[in-house]
């Protein structure tokens, strides 16, 4: 006979459960995304109050938000290696999709600020590893969608037969895009000033020729209202600038643009979470930015902000320049 302690906290749901041989047969849980450190020793009591001997840990890895996943994993390790027996995690989302009758579908579950995890599954298989999207872009894969917005949450009894099966994971699964990177070294971001403005338009010529503004146009755009500008300075050059317009909640990027000796070193990530972390503050509920189709070199950069394409504008920079509007969510 086994005796599995069944624990998850990878969504706002605390699971506790028992499963013996197979047979569920104690379960406790509690939804509210703030209290899994409070509540999962309470439930884990009560289960070893009714079966106090355990051979098995089965947790769930995630994906998560790091602070409720935390809590299930570091008690399950915890408990593990007090008792001296073996503990073994498995994918969250598996335990989700383990109980839906489906063949070709989508399970997902909140991640914060406006994102899910989320999995692809065809005829019960996980179809590669984990990932983190905009709850927009998953409804575009056109696929039945399951998880937490359903109110379906890993479900005990398959978190313990997947422990005994599955695919094991010793480490939490985390997925979220990074959002720290190292500063780049040597380079000062503060506030544009009309004193930049010289060494801006030789940029922007240089980077933009024909298509660049002109020096009336910077000059309008810096002066202009709800808009901010940041540079980046080397040993008191400026080497790259940003701006942005607050435009009734919606902000939208003006540009991000950095002289070609520093490209490719970290600046014009800065540059571009300086303008986000703005937007923040002036209570945008989203922010947008146009970027020319074909523009392979910004996309990567744009989309490990989260930003997604929403539409496409003809002709925006001109005959047969097409571009690409993003929109992220705040």
């Amino acid at each position: 006979m086994t005796t599995t302690l069944v624990i998850d906290t990878s969504t706002s749901r605390t699971t506790v459960g028992i499963v013996v041989d197979g047979k569920l047969e104690f379960v406790a849980q509690q939804d509210d995304p703030l209290a899994h450190a409070e509540v999962l020793p309470k439930f884990a009591s009560q289960a070893l109050e009714k079966f106090p001997v355990i051979d098995l840990v089965a947790v769930g890895m995630g994906p998560g938000p790091f602070t409720g996943l935390r809590a299930g994993i570091s008690f399950a390790q915890s408990f593990a290696l007090a008792r001296n027996i073996k503990w073994r995690g498995i994918c969250s989302l598996d335990a989700i999709a383990a109980v839906i009758q489906d063949s070709n579908f989508i399970v997902e579950v909140d991640a914060r600020r406006k994102e899910r995890f989320f999995a692809r599954y065809e005829n019960g298989k996980r179809m590669g590893e984990p990932d983190v999207a905009q709850l927009v872009e998953l409804k575009a894969l056109d696929l039945p969608i399951y998880g937490e917005d359903s109110s379906q949450y890993p479900d005990p009894l398959a978190i313990a037969n997947l422990a005994q099966s599955g695919e094991i994971f010793q480490s939490p699964i985390y997925v979220r895009r990074p959002d720290a990177y190292p500063a780049p070294v040597g380079v000062k971001f503060r506030p544009m000033t009309q004193l930049d403005l010289v060494p801006i338009f030789a940029i922007e010529k240089a980077s933009y020729g024909v298509e660049a503004w002109s020096m009336a146009q910077l000059k309008e755009e810096s002066a202009g209202k709800d808009r901010w500008y940041v540079v980046a300075e080397r040993d008191g050059a400026v080497i790259g600038y940003a701006g942005v317009l607050n435009l009734a909640g919606v902000a939208d990027v003006l540009t991000v643009t950095v002289d070609e000796a520093n490209r490719r070193k970290g600046i014009a990530r800065e540059l571009l979470r300086r303008v986000i972390d703005w937007t923040r503050t002036q209570k945008c509920e989203a922010i947008m930015l146009e970027v020319k189709v074909g523009n392979e070199q910004a996309m990567p950069l744009y989309k490990s902000f989260g930003f997604i394409e929403i539409s496409r504008r003809k002709d925006y920079y001109g005959p047969g320049k097409s571009a690409i509007v993003m929109r992220k969510e705040l």
